[in-house]
């Protein structure tokens, strides 16, 4: 298996990586998530428009430089580097994911405009009783002549505050949990009948509950697909966190390996100590693992569905215990001050903390990985 990236790709990272290093140092981000809208628009600007990187993982048919999970996966490192608050996870790799999925005219409407920075996609998934359980969902559409009616509650909807659409799972059929009945809809996010109760995360994004009450939606907003579509765009996102999990682990190692060569204790930097010196080993292999664990997720996406996702499942369980195990070593190392808003290693530490249980926390994934072992040898 050819773990290498060829020249384009390696030009998109460094094109992403150098915008970054210009714009997007720690006390911008700051600034950024202070402020009443919580981002710059200016920067999500400049990646569609100046750099065309928001169409690095699209078919040129759609506008978009043919790429796929490969370029979502260099470019969501990146982010993770710096923990850039952009929609980007939401927007190109689930919603334009799905779409890619779907494809036919709801992709040629839709897939242009995040292209070009216009659009903005919200995934509104997750109810106060699901869990990690997709299929556990209360929100309902009703048929209502040739289109829905659309009633129920969504919780924690990272960038539902700055969307224009929502990518909203519902159920058409079926009772609480059952995987039959359960669909996906693309709908403006300025509706009639749609709500927010916005508020910031503690990783400094920003999020929203979202209520729906008989919010008419037409026909052509279902992508087609079901539950086998929602665990391919699940999949799809659970890797380019583990991907954005790669960055945010290596800037805390480096962070915490700087920190150990300045720190002086008994007349000495505390780097010189053998146990701190296996630490920052142990940090750096947690760091080189989850790499090769990501990529190798990354390149079984287009796998059977079986295969996909017991790959993804071992991905997002050994990236969910090495950014447990890098997280809670930086801040170990560095002491009270690690946890403060001044420093940037405690924002990491939260992005990190956070990943962990995204879309599914390590034990999680260990037990559905099992399952998927149980089932293929029956």
């Amino acid at each position: 298996m050819d773990f290498t990236y060829n020249e384009t790709q390696g030009m998109i990272r460094d094109t992403l990586a150098r915008f970054l290093a210009d714009t997007y140092d720690f006390d911008t981000r700051q600034k950024m998530i202070a402020t009443d809208a919580g981002r710059d628009p200016g920067i999500w600007n400049a990646l569609a428009n100046e750099l065309g990187l928001l169409g690095a993982a699209f078919d040129e048919e759609h506008g978009g430089l043919g790429g796929g999970a490969l370029e979502n996966a260099l470019l969501m490192e990146e982010f993770g580097k710096v923990i850039a608050i952009e929609p980007y996870l939401q927007t190109v790799v689930i919603g334009g994911g799905a779409l890619k999925a779907v494809g036919g005219a709801q992709a040629a409407a839709h897939i242009p405009g995040i292209i070009s920075g216009e659009s903005i996609i919200a995934f509104a998934y997750a109810e106060p009783q699901g869990r990690y359980d997709l299929a556990n969902i209360r929100t309902t559409a009703k048929a209502d002549g040739s289109g829905y009616i659309l009633n129920g509650h969504k919780g924690v909807v990272y960038c539902a505050p700055w969307a224009t659409h929502l990518l909203v799972t519902a159920r058409t059929g079926g009772s609480t949990r059952e995987r039959n009945g359960v669909e996906l809809f693309l709908i403006d996010a300025n509706l009639p009948g749609i709500t927010r109760r916005d508020y910031p995360t503690v990783d400094g994004n920003r999020a929203s509950e979202v209520y729906f009450e008989n919010v008419a939606i037409p026909g052509d907003a279902m992508l087609a697909g079901g539950m086998d579509l929602i665990d391919r765009v699940v999949d799809e996102a659970t890797v380019a966190v583990c991907a954005e999990a790669t960055g945010v682990m290596a800037k805390l190692h480096e962070g915490t390996l700087d920190y150990s060569k300045q720190r002086q204790q008994f007349g000495q930097p505390i780097a010189r100590f053998q146990v701190l010196q296996h630490r920052m080993v142990d940090m750096f292999m947690e760091v080189e693992q989850a790499k090769s664990m990501t990529t190798y997720a990354t390149l079984h996406l287009d796998k059977p569905a079986h295969e996909r996702m017991a790959a993804v499942s071992q991905c997002k369980a050994k990236v969910s215990r090495g950014a447990k195990f890098v997280g809670q070593n930086a801040i170990q190392t560095h002491g009270g001050i690690g946890i403060t808003q001044e420093l940037a290693i405690g924002h990491y530490f939260k992005r990190a903390t956070l990943i962990e249980g995204q879309f599914g926390s390590a034990d999680y994934h260990y037990d559905r990985f099992e399952r998927l072992v149980i089932d293929e040898a029956a």
